[in-house]
């Protein structure tokens, strides 16, 4: 069975004011009437996988908890980004059981075509390999980054390049082309294989995981590592501390439905619109526009003549954007985002 490893740690801040710091974007309902960590939760609820590992921060414990009902959960005192917090779980698992990593806040449409890419990750992983997803690109796109292919495996390709989220002109180069996919931030390995490269790239976190993983403590079957350690890690993503440096890397490409849920426009992308590609929720009236999104959580809005604007209300704040600032609604707002 594949062990997964479900990481908690995104903040959502491009989908403010509904993801806030106290209620983070994976356990909100965006795309269905489940959260989104409760869709991955659901997509892992197959027999091919085991009870799932959680790994959340403390401020979000009860959250993660609550949502997952049964599942084993890693509790992080700050927050060191993805290589840390799966060197974590990697360590809690069995050396030799093969770990399925996923964010917990993206939205898949299929759950066939994920079962069967995971499948064929597995395989590459049991010959020592460390595996990521690459989603068939839908669009031209400037907020994921990319993977270019080399030569076949089989099942998978070799990885020649792992690519920066691209520009507007760039983006449409990419899609243009056959051997590039998106990155999903999905990954599939044997966990005593990651451990080796992380040692072999970052032996500094390496050790200070393994450290803090010692001192570590179980409370109300919650295992807390030594905070003592764990802040002394310099965070850093996975790709940059692993993935980019390894030679033992392959790629899974798969033509399932992908969205990372990373802020208002992609949102939007993944919902159902109208003809004239507006999505609405909430009360809402909209006339003669087109690619509007309004999302209201009370008072009913009309928009009228409008093209290209995404409204989001939320309590007491309103933001009105437009879907090419999306990306960068976090660096606008300059961390106000209670």
């Amino acid at each position: 069975m594949i062990q997964p490893v479900i990481l908690c740690g995104g903040s959502g801040k491009r989908l403010w004011p509904v993801s806030r710091p106290s209620r983070p974007k994976p356990f909100l309902r965006l795309t269905g009437e489940r959260s989104l960590f409760q869709q991955a939760i659901s997509r892992i609820s197959h027999s091919m996988f085991s009870q799932p590992i959680i790994v959340c921060g403390e401020q979000h414990a009860e959250l993660a908890a609550e949502q997952a009902e049964s599942s084993r959960l890693l509790v992080e005192p700050a927050p060191r980004d993805t290589a840390t917090a799966i060197a974590l779980a990697a360590h809690l698992a069995n050396r030799e059981d093969i770990l399925l990593v996923c964010p917990s806040d993206h939205k898949i449409g299929d759950n066939a075509l994920f079962r069967q890419a995971i499948a064929e990750a597995a395989e590459l992983a049991t010959r020592g390999l460390l595996v990521c997803l690459g989603i068939q690109p839908a669009r031209p796109e400037t907020g994921y980054g990319y993977i270019t292919v080399g030569d076949r495996l089989d099942p998978g390709y070799e990885i020649a390049n792992f690519l920066e989220k691209p520009d507007a002109g760039k983006a449409a180069a990419l899609f243009a082309q056959k051997d590039v996919f998106w990155n999903a931030g999905i990954f599939v390995f044997r966990a005593s294989d990651f451990l080796a490269e992380l040692d072999k790239f970052r032996p500094g976190t390496s050790d200070l995981v393994r450290q803090s993983v010692e001192r570590g403590k179980v409370v109300d079957e919650r295992f807390y590592p030594s905070a003592d350690a764990y802040l002394k890690i310099t965070g850093e993503s996975v790709d940059y501390a692993v993935f980019e440096h390894s030679e033992n890397t392959a790629v899974v490409t798969t033509a399932m439905e992908w969205s990372d849920v990373g802020n208002w426009h992609s949102l939007m992308a993944s919902l159902p619109s109208d003809e004239q590609g507006n999505v609405s929720e909430g009360t809402t009236r909209l006339k003669n526009c087109r690619n509007v999104m309004v999302h209201s959580d009370g008072p009913r809005v009309s928009t009228i003549g409008l093209e290209d604007i995404i409204i989001v209300v939320d309590g007491d704040e309103i933001l009105a954007i437009s879907p090419d600032c999306a990306s960068k609604l976090d660096s606008y707002l300059d961390g106000d985002l209670e």
